[in-house]
């Protein structure tokens, strides 16, 4: 489907079919999301896909027993890296290769950066592989969505649960959790009229920041 079709139609799923995804499908969709942006191209994003029952329920459990977790064909625990010179490495000698950089002097000097960045305060570090993984994770979801895959994403887990549960190194921050399926042909999260959206007027501001002091919400599929 155009980009258009898929910003419009994509909604966030509880209820999903039966049908299974499959795997090749699967592996499409996460070579796309491999294709965000991310600063310094560093890729910090790992995710964990668990398709069977008993992966799944272990991780209800960490997220607040919600059912979709289990219902889902597919949950993908989405991790960020905190170790920024973890890929450094071969980003940069890419970078070389491909004459984006002039010499190795300059290959050395961006690896001398990043391992400077790696020494940012921990909560500082947490922020920075937050906002790339996040960018990995939207393209998930319209990855999925183009495939007619339906998507949720999640915020409600118990973190230091998960990172227990699934054994995760300290390094890595878990930035959320995405369920993947194929929808229910009845599911409500689709057939109902689409939830309000704030006009552009009141979220995007031109030279200068002035806060929006009241909201009306506006019907996302009118021409407003």
């Amino acid at each position: 489907m155009d980009f258009t079709e898929l910003v419009q139609t994509r909604r966030s799923v509880h209820e999903y079919s039966d049908q299974s995804i499959e795997e090749d499908t699967l592996q499409r969709i996460f070579k796309r999301t491999t294709l965000a942006p991310s600063g310094y191209n560093l890729q910090p994003w790992e995710f964990v896909a668990l398709r069977e029952e008993e992966s799944k329920e272990r991780l209800k459990e960490v997220a607040y027993n919600q059912d979709h977790v289990v219902e889902a064909d597919t949950s993908v625990i989405v991790l960020g890296s905190t170790d920024l010179t973890r890929h450094s490495e071969a980003v940069f000698e890419d970078w070389l290769a491909k004459g984006y950089l002039p010499n190795n002097d300059v290959k050395e000097s961006l690896i001398n950066n990043v391992e400077k960045m790696n020494t940012m305060s921990k909560a500082d570090k947490r922020t920075w592989t937050t906002r790339s993984t996040a960018l990995a994770a939207m393209t998930l979801m319209f990855a999925a969505w183009d495939e007619g895959i339906a998507s949720c994403p999640m915020e409600g887990f118990d973190s230091e649960a998960l990172v227990e549960t699934f054994d995760i190194p300290d390094e890595y921050e878990p930035v959320m959790l995405i369920t993947l399926g194929y929808p229910a042909a009845d599911t409500s999260d689709i057939e109902n009229e689409r939830k309000g959206r704030r006009p552009v007027d009141d979220v995007v501001h031109y030279e200068s920041f002035d806060p929006s002091s009241e909201t009306t919400l506006l019907d996302p599929s009118a021409d407003n």
